[in-house]
């Protein structure tokens, strides 16, 4: 996907277990401080897309972490499945953070882009240099 106007779509699950830092011990301190380096990607290049909105969805102990809330970087809390609320979320114009391969297959049935979680924290870590 090229151009410019896509919701970045983030399986917070997927995207903080991928480096293993301690996560597990604090899920919820782990999902706000995703949330925290994420308010800063709206309107900034994420490879060739600039990301206009962030959707980050939170499950189970994570929910704890940060409130729902609308806006450039909104918080999604799944009442069940985090992957049910993703695929929901998905469609055209959207691209999704997330290693999952199957929760990847579903995404692109419905003209979802799908990048893994190193590619999103390349960028986030870049911001931090």
């Amino acid at each position: 996907m090229t151009g410019t106007g896509v919701r970045l779509l983030v399986d917070a699950a997927n995207v903080v277990g991928s480096r293993p830092d301690g996560w597990w011990r604090d899920r919820a301190g782990a999902a706000a401080r995703l949330l925290a380096r994420l308010e800063h990607l709206p309107g900034r290049a994420l490879g060739d897309v600039v990301v206009d909105r962030v959707v980050l969805v939170l499950e189970g102990a994570a929910r704890a972490g940060a409130a729902e809330r609308p806006g450039p970087v909104q918080v999604r809390h799944a009442r069940g499945a985090g992957d049910d609320l993703l695929v929901e979320l998905c469609g055209p114009d959207t691209v999704l953070v997330t290693a999952d391969r199957a929760l990847a297959a579903r995404a692109r049935r419905r003209g979802t882009a799908v990048v893994g979680p190193s590619r999103l924290l390349a960028a986030l870590d870049a911001d931090r240099g």
